[in-house]
């Protein structure tokens, strides 16, 4: 009879934990190069969410940043992106890189901002926006939100950028490794503070970085975009050897998901993002922005998902 007990208890045992496989969610989480701030910070989010929710197994993948993850989330292939405000907004409406069609974005969670970087290294003769004419330029990979910034921040300077310059779309290390090997003169990228690409340029033995000033130019881009943009500084010492503030224009960037996801799975994924920030912030400290009091509407032009705004309402935050 125990025998039998035993046996009918392995049987059942086997049968919920063939149950719970079936159960087992997938979550893919676009986030950009590896040489950039959201796939280190993806790959953190990924461990959280599958260390902390039964049945999720989320991966962090590896791709040209905001637009591609926009355009993943849109196709159905991911379930989560990392992107900046701007390049979503252009999503939802279905302008600029996004014409063929409108992509339906619920916003999760504001996360931190992402600081625009106009990158040269002394003896380039560039001080200022006006000395990138006639330059070799890389403005990002063609699948960011580095290049819809950049775009709008040369726009903002009055200088064309097909005319102006000789245009490379390379991502932060290529751009980086361009510039140690004296092909290009500058690059733009939009990215979290320290990038480790640049940590990379700066820490360059025989290469002095310069940072080029462009914070003045926040104005002149949400007269045209809306207001998305607004002026910073990357501190002095943010980089290895750079000793002055560097004024420049930074965005939002959020966690998105699209039109399929639940409330209740919306719901999960925000509490443990917000509840377990200190994990992610030991692997990149601008995670240290992934709090409550940055949930505010006015930071993400997309709507939040009905299962975000009932967390932030439980904490008392209007959303």
């Amino acid at each position: 009879m125990k025998k039998t007990t035993a046996i009918l208890a392995m049987t059942l045992s086997l049968a919920f934990a063939g149950a719970a496989h079936a159960q087992q969610k997938t979550m893919s989480i676009g986030t950009g190069g590896t040489g950039g701030v959201y796939y280190p910070l993806g790959g953190a989010v990924a461990n959280v969410l599958s260390k902390n929710l039964p049945n999720v197994q989320a991966t962090a993948e590896v791709t040209g940043g905001s637009v591609d993850n926009l355009k993943l989330i849109g196709a159905g292939k991911s379930e989560l992106a990392f992107t900046m405000a701007d390049a979503a907004l252009d999503a939802l409406k279905g302008e600029d890189k996004f014409k063929s069609g409108k992509v339906p974005l619920q916003a999760l969670l504001v996360v931190y901002p992402n600081r625009m970087h106009v990158v040269t290294v002394e003896g380039t003769g560039i001080q200022t926006m006006a000395d990138l004419k006639g330059k070799r330029v890389s403005t990002g990979s063609p699948g960011s939100a580095t290049e819809v910034m950049a775009f709008r921040v040369i726009e903002a300077a009055g200088l064309d950028k097909d005319k102006d310059m000789k245009r490379e779309r390379l991502g932060v290390s290529e751009s980086v490794n361009a510039v140690k090997d004296r092909k290009i003169d500058a690059f733009f990228w939009v990215g979290g503070i320290p990038t480790a690409a640049v940590t990379d340029l700066a820490a360059t033995p025989g290469l002095k970085i310069k940072l080029i000033d462009h914070g003045d130019l926040a104005e002149k881009m949400n007269a045209k975009y809306g207001k998305l943009y607004s002026s910073s500084k990357i501190k002095a010492g943010s980089y290895p050897g750079y000793d002055k503030d560097n004024s420049i224009t930074d965005v939002w960037n959020l966690i998105v998901t699209g039109d399929k996801m639940s409330d209740e799975d919306a719901y999960t994924i925000v509490k443990t993002l917000v509840e377990k920030k200190a994990d992610i912030v030991a692997v990149h400290k601008e995670a240290e922005s992934f709090t409550l009091d940055n949930q505010v509407q006015e930071r993400s032009p997309i709507p939040f998902h009905p299962g975000a705004l009932k967390y932030f309402k439980e904490k008392g935050i209007g959303g």
